[in-house]
């Protein structure tokens, strides 16, 4: 790393390769005596060091700072006299909506440099992101840099994370009692996403004037004896909805869950005005049909952002090692030490103190089922 004028830090940054020919040509014997011609317009000689437009490796001036997860990012130097800060309520292809700490709601393009740089995700720019907003024309802009980000809630698609969302304090985990049918496991997953991001999670169990109250006992007190807060709701009857409202005051709250739980229908409840679209689940196969496009952060009027999100049907878990499960289910904790090996993994081990606990009911073995799937990669 290099200092250049001003305290300026020159920093060697990883890009994305260029899909372009390759640096060190092939098969020039084959090609020159095939047109013999040509020899004078032949190179007398070529770069192999991989260097040039498809090296990976480039001087960027900025800053290098500690990312979430423990990783290092890169913070292109900006213009601070010509940019504004703001946060991206939405994107919607390659146009971000910013609105500006100005007031102003831009349209942006993100600068290229920002779209080369190579990584893990599979966007650049996502909702909640903090910003720096070079203003082109009226509410034009171009994204200069994108600010480290906090409470991050992502997925993995295709081998990179999706993110969903960022720099949010909450995730309310909305599930229906019915209709569509209500999927523990993915509670499951949702809860291991947001213990490993540190983000407080909020279940919202929707539609209980769909079924008899009592039918939820069993699930609602597990999850209550764990210190997860549980939160009965009918967004048609508005049960429920005045309790949750208090608690979403002056945070970032994302609402996450399968298409058709009801997550729109309950932010509708909670504000009136928002007026999202909303559709019935289908009869015929009693899923949930995608209303929901991208990501979208709402202005909350008693404080903080409201996160909106489309429907997920699967949720497999971003940079969570098997042996690190353990620890994120929270009613293993008090079992851990009492394993035989120190990398136990609970599943086939002899003398395994979580698997102690739950032959003894002290942990639930739906649960702990639902371990052992997310182990085995399922």
């Amino acid at each position: 790393m290099a200092r250049g004028k001003k305290g300026r830090h020159k920093l060697r940054a990883t890009f994305r390769k260029k899909h372009e020919s390759r640096q060190r040509v092939r098969d020039v014997t084959r090609k020159f005596l095939q047109d013999e011609e040509k020899v004078e317009d032949a190179p007398g000689r070529e770069r192999v060091s991989g260097k040039g437009e498809l090296s990976r490796k480039r001087t960027v001036v900025g800053t290098r700072v500690a990312g979430e997860e423990g990783s290092f990012e890169v913070l292109p130097e900006v213009d601070l006299s010509q940019c504004v800060p703001g946060r991206v309520l939405a994107v919607r292809g390659l146009i971000s909506e910013v609105l500006g700490d100005d007031g102003v709601l831009y349209e942006c393009v993100t600068r290229r440099l920002l779209r080369t740089l190579a990584t893990d995700d599979r966007h650049v720019v996502v909702a909640g992101d903090r910003v720096m907003v070079r203003p082109v024309q009226g509410t034009e802009g171009v994204i200069e840099r994108v600010e480290p980000r906090r409470g991050v809630l992502g997925r993995m698609v295709r081998g990179r994370r999706h993110v969903l969302v960022a720099n949010v304090d909450r995730i309310a985990i909305v599930a229906s009692v019915a209709q569509p049918i209500l999927k523990p496991n993915l509670i499951d997953r949702l809860l291991i996403a947001a213990e490993m991001s540190q983000i407080e999670p909020l279940i919202c169990l929707n539609k209980i004037d769909l079924v008899d109250p009592a039918e939820l006992q069993p699930l609602a007190g597990v999850y209550g004896q764990l210190g997860y807060r549980l939160f009965f709701l009918s967004a048609s009857s508005r049960f429920g909805i005045a309790r949750l409202a208090d608690e979403l005051a002056g945070r970032q709250t994302v609402f996450v869950g399968q298409s058709g739980v009801g997550k729109s229908s309950i932010l509708n409840a909670i504000d009136p005005s928002l007026q999202l679209r909303v559709a019935e689940v289908s009869k015929a196969s009693e899923k949930g049909r995608h209303t929901t496009t991208t990501a979208t952060l709402i202005p909350f009027a008693r404080g903080g952002y409201l996160v909106d999100t489309p429907g997920i049907r699967q949720m497999q878990l971003w940079d969570v090692i098997p042996e690190e499960l353990g620890s994120a289910f929270r009613e293993f904790r008090p079992y851990l030490n009492y394993c035989r090996f120190p990398d136990c993994t609970h599943t086939h081990e002899l003398e395994c103190g979580v698997k102690a606990a739950v032959a003894a009911g002290k942990i639930d073995l739906r649960r702990y089922d639902s371990y052992c799937h997310l182990f085995a990669g399922n």
